[in-house]
């Protein structure tokens, strides 16, 4: 039986280099009192801030607490991930999280005084104190918040209870991390595997159809034993979200969570309208993909397998390096250097271990190392993982070099567009350098699957999120059995009449975080969309345009994201980066039929 290594007997080289924040984790306890000594420190600025000499005071007091609170959570939050069962990072993590709440408490007092102060206020702040120059446009944007803001003590009350907001998150991740478990499956050679969140992915692409079949069915018959629970720590999220934007008097919870960052409402209707419009190119897929398969019936655990077979990919981790590397040559020297520190330097966590929080990402704050976390499975679709990864995490080291503290997040609407742009090349550059027949054709499929996923799909789930936040709003009462039937109707629209939609799918809902973050999937089709068009741009115009691209890196959350892309050249308010991503997909589509016909 296939077992999944320990923590420890993952040799350190492997392992990120989590002690360059915290040599261990009393030295994170002995920051942590010295947090709860300097966040309280805050409150003595209540009252005070019509002054601008004292404005600039407690700004400069929130970055110190800020930063150290999030090293202590950068830090507590990649020790549980590391190892999701153990009690002692679980404890460390609610201890900082839960302080992080009483942090907000404390700070509740900074925007709704700040919306008190007289027209005008702010502006002579400015010219009279040189210093807040720097934070105009974090000042300006905060006034915008006015007619959304509560009084000082509701802002205080929000803030304390903001943990227990959470909460359906934390359920969610705990039973789907450290409580749940799954079947043993036989692998292509008839061994006993056990079935995870993580090795599942390999099985679904498995040319196996019994294999990819069963983890299908095991996977799914296992999260709907749940449904109840999962349901019910759902539509709590949305609630709890819904409340938050009536409380706040937005129109909507759409709005709620566009608007602070001047994102048009029109942006995401256009987005799902955009591909529903187009989607006879996804129905024109399943079935090229259903004949060059040989099948009678297209299946949903069919919809990832490749159409072309090929000896199975086990691409070591330094060669998935070496081949990144090379796709992004057209980023330049400077960008590649980048890339190689943090290979060197300890940036990430390569491979999987028992009880290892699955999928991947990338996180840090100002004072650390932008770290990646992988569950790394020799695949291509790996290799493709970490040129994504890498470009979020140098996105972030661009944007905390070149942006003071207070810029230096980039927004969620921008958040996978460097990440896509890498991936994007990276596909690119295995086409053009493929002379084997069946291998390009492969790719070609893999590109299509990385528009499918991360357009279609992303926006179906998109589509998911709109119609359970107006049911909601409309006080109309969602059970699991609800969100299943919601979840099937998007299926059967979405892959056409080709394609039987088996019942396991319905649960599929289930198995995405990312609807714990309100409205923040479509951003994936949008920052595809904005990264298929850097990608055009760099490869076309060479040196001129990865200037204006990390231009785009540089700029961090100085601006608004609309306008970040558009002075890099992309402009999101219109369909045209959406409409030129799906006509490359009706390009590969071609190529297929093509390959179809010799």
């Amino acid at each position: 039986m296939g077992q999944i290594k320990r923590r420890e007997e993952i040799p350190k080289e492997y392992k990120w280099n989590i002690e360059k924040i915290y040599k261990d984790v009393e030295a994170w306890k002995e920051d942590f009192e010295k947090l709860k000594i300097e966040a309280p420190k805050l409150s003595e600025y209540t009252g005070k801030l019509s002054d601008g000499k004292v404005l600039l005071e407690c700004l400069q007091k929130q970055e110190e607490v800020s930063r150290l609170l999030g090293k202590l959570m950068i830090f507590a939050h990649m020790k549980n991930d590391e190892d999701t069962a153990n009690p002692d990072f679980q404890v460390l993590k609610d201890r900082i999280y839960e302080y992080s709440a009483e942090v907000e408490s404390i700070e509740a007092f900074f925007i709704p005084e700040i919306l008190s102060l007289k027209d005008g206020s702010i502006k002579k702040f400015i010219e009279d104190v040189k210093e807040l120059n720097v934070y105009k446009f974090l000042l300006y944007k905060i006034l915008k918040r006015k007619p959304h803001t509560l009084s000082a003590e509701q802002e205080k009350l929000i803030a304390s209870v903001s943990d227990c907001l959470n909460a359906p998150e934390k359920i969610y991740n705990m039973l789907l991390n450290a409580d749940m478990t799954f079947p043993n499956i036989k692998d292509e050679n008839g061994k006993d595997v056990e079935l995870t969140d993580v090795n599942y992915l390999e099985f679904i692409k498995s040319k196996d159809r019994r294999v990819r079949e069963e983890a299908f069915k095991a996977l799914f018959n296992t999260y709907k034993k749940y449904k109840n629970t999962l349901s019910a720590s759902l539509t709590s999220n949305i609630k709890n979200f819904v409340f938050m934007s009536k409380t706040r008097k937005y129109e909507n919870s759409m709005e709620c969570s566009l608007k602070p960052n001047d994102i048009p409402i029109d942006v995401y209707n256009n987005t799902v309208d955009a591909v529903n419009n187009n989607l006879k190119s996804l129905h024109r897929y399943i079935r090229i993909k259903k004949k060059l398969l040989g099948l009678r019936e297209m299946h949903m655990y069919d919809l990832y397998v490749s159409i072309i077979d090929i000896a199975k990919d086990h691409i070591e981790f330094n060669d998935a390096v070496k081949i990144v590397k090379r796709a992004l040559t057209p980023l330049g020297k400077e960008y590649i250097d980048i890339f190689s520190e943090g290979i060197n330097e300890g940036w990430i966590d390569i491979y999987p271990n028992k009880n290892k929080i699955g999928g991947a990402y990338s996180t840090g704050d100002y004072d650390t190392m932008p770290y990646v976390l992988l569950n790394y499975n020799y695949s291509l679709t790996d290799v493709s993982t970490l040129a994504h990864e890498m470009g979020h995490s140098i996105h972030s080291y661009y944007s905390r070099k070149n942006q003071p503290y207070i810029y230096s997040n980039y927004s969620l609407f921008c958040a996978e567009v460097a990440s896509t742009t890498n991936e994007s090349l990276l596909m690119r550059y295995l086409i053009n350098n493929e002379n084997d027949k069946n291998k390009k054709l492969y790719l070609i499929n893999q590109e299509l699957e990385q528009i499918r996923t991360t357009v279609f799909r992303q926006v179906m789930f998109a589509e998911f999120e709109k119609i359970t936040h107006e049911k909601v709003e409309s006080g109309i009462p969602l059970t699991g059995d609800d969100l299943c039937s919601i979840w099937r109707k998007l299926n059967e629209k979405y892959f056409g009449e080709d394609m039987i939609v088996d019942k396991e799918i319905d649960m599929e809902w289930s198995r995405i975080p990312h609807f714990y973050w309100d409205f923040y999937v479509y951003q994936y089709a949008t920052g595809y969309a904005a990264a298929h068009s850097f990608a055009n741009a760099i490869l076309k115009d060479g040196e001129k345009a990865v200037e204006a691209y990390k231009g785009f890196l540089k700029s961090g959350s100085s601006d608004y994201p609309i306008n970040v892309l558009r002075k890099a050249g992309v402009d999101m308010t219109t369909p045209k980066p959406l409409e030129d991503t799906i006509k490359r997909f009706d390009e590969l589509l071609d190529m297929l039929e093509t390959y179809m016909n010799d």
